[in-house]
């Protein structure tokens, strides 16, 4: 650590990434009681995960250059407060349209947020300090999971004060108030010079275009599967295609561009976030169809499925505790090991769902689950390290935007994607019983799970490669 204030920091830093994840874990226990109460179609249970993460992943570059811009520690707080007030929005609101609008409020606020865990950790800490952040950031994450599941489940089955899956975003109002308060703790911080941007502000043009075509990606791939893939959803995925284009042409001419493509210049960064955004979907996509299965398909309590979910929380976090030293000492390819396994992980649920079906006892599930979770955390926890550490210190703000947007992004676009498989197979298997249907929903949408961590190990292999470095020298890829 590169100062003594390093660890106060740390703390206070953590709890930020704490209330960010323990509300999108949360979020899923609760999903089937907020579909009863609310009456919500599938369609709309996932844009209540995905409007989140959709804002989120959106609007992540401009929390991470307002923070380079106007000091991490201040958008850090403002975010904190954001977060906390749209909570209580979420908390109140009495329709999905109304609750899927504040969550992309509450999602916009975390964009403040996020992004200057990482910045600060990149810019505050040395290499070793670093691979320890991150591996208690990974564990902390983790940690949150854990509680999201478990406390989440309780607040739900236990119904206080009548208010059932409203306490969920209820809670966070009091931890919310804590973190405001300690974020003194942090020093601010600025980029020297952040690329290419004026003292005059942000590219706004670059904003609407992204923001516009990442809408017009995702919401048909949410909306079309339930409407029977009416003809708005394939013009939108179309003009999605050319808005996101011209986003890029744009931006490859701006003086102040929204994103540096010039990182993408770099090989193994651009390799490395798209490892990100495939990884990340497939998590979204396994919390938001499990829950269904266990809580929709099985008839399980909420607590119930919290808990047996819990397990595979703890493997991750000891994970991020090894996972570090694993790279340390065997560099880049332990990350494609750690894939090829999460792989073997989801094959394994898959299968055992699919060959219980109707006699499945979520409790049977724990083995696999703990085999889900440690592979997880060997494969996420140092891959954020691995990904900004081919970004120059200047780069920081910009780099840890862009990862955290292909989080996000990609979260949104896995719940999109394998909800898509989940919603056709419910369909066509309308004749059999509901926890036989859910089992093959189940299976169905695992499938582009596994394909995508497939496509992570490849990704992960090359990246672990050596380089020739520029006098033809041969350097290994650590």
């Amino acid at each position: 650590m590169r100062s003594p204030t390093g660890l106060p920091v740390l703390l206070v830093l953590l709890l930020g990434g704490f209330v960010t994840v323990f509300d999108l874990f949360v979020v899923n226990v609760a999903i089937p009681a907020i579909q009863a109460d609310l009456r919500a179609s599938f369609g709309e249970v996932g844009a209540v995960v995905a409007a989140y993460e959709l804002a989120y992943g959106v609007l992540l570059i401009i929390g991470s250059r307002l923070g380079d811009l106007h000091g991490r520690r201040r958008l850090f707080t403002l975010g904190m407060a954001g977060f906390t007030l749209t909570s209580a929005l979420c908390g109140m609101a009495p329709t999905p349209a109304l609750l899927i609008a504040a969550r992309v409020l509450q999602g916009a606020a975390a964009a403040l947020l996020f992004p200057q865990i990482y910045a600060v950790i990149r810019v505050s800490f040395d290499d070793a300090g670093r691979r320890r952040a991150f591996g208690l950031l990974g564990m902390t994450l983790g940690l949150a999971a854990i509680a999201g599941q478990v406390l989440g489940g309780l607040l739900v089955q236990s119904d206080l004060f009548g208010l059932g899956w409203r306490l969920i975003f209820l809670i966070n109002i009091p931890v919310g108030a804590a973190a405001m308060l300690a974020t003194r703790r942090i020093p601010e911080s600025r980029a020297v010079a952040a690329p290419g941007l004026p003292p005059s502000g942000l590219d706004w043009p670059g904003v609407l275009l992204a923001a516009s075509g990442l809408t017009l990606l995702l919401v048909p791939l949410l909306e079309g599967p339930a409407r029977g893939w009416p003809g708005w959803a394939f013009a939108s995925l179309a003009l999605a295609a050319a808005v996101l284009a011209g986003f890029v042409r744009m931006e490859r001419h701006r003086p102040a561009p929204l994103v540096d493509l010039a990182l993408f210049s770099q090989r193994r960064f651009a390799l490395g976030t798209l490892v990100v955004l495939l990884v990340y979907s497939t998590a979204s996509a396994f919390f938001l169809c499990f829950a269904l299965l266990l809580q929709a398909g099985l008839g399980v309590s909420p607590l119930l499925a919290g808990s047996v979910f819990a397990p595979a929380s703890v493997g991750f976090v000891a994970a991020s505790m090894w996972a570090p030293r694993l790279v340390a000492r065997f560099g880049h390819a332990a990350l494609a090991v750690a894939a090829l396994l999460y792989a073997a992980a989801h094959a394994a649920l898959t299968l055992q769902v699919v060959t219980a079906g109707a006699t499945l006892v979520p409790w049977h599930l724990v083995p696999a689950l703990v085999l889900f979770g440690l592979t997880q955390g060997m494969l996420m926890t140092p891959l954020l390290n691995l990904v900004l550490g081919h970004a120059r210190e200047a780069q920081a703000g910009m780099a840890s935007g862009l990862v955290s947007t292909m989080q996000q992004v990609g979260g949104a676009f896995g719940i999109a994607i394998a909800g898509m498989f989940f919603q056709r197979v419910l369909q066509a298997e309308g004749g059999i019983g509901s926890a036989q249907r859910y089992a093959h929903a189940f299976a169905g949408a695992m499938g582009y799970n596994l394909a995508a961590a497939l496509f992570c190990a490849l990704l992960l292999f090359a990246l672990a490669r050596p380089v020739a470095s520029p006098d033809g020298a041969v350097q290994a890829a650590h």
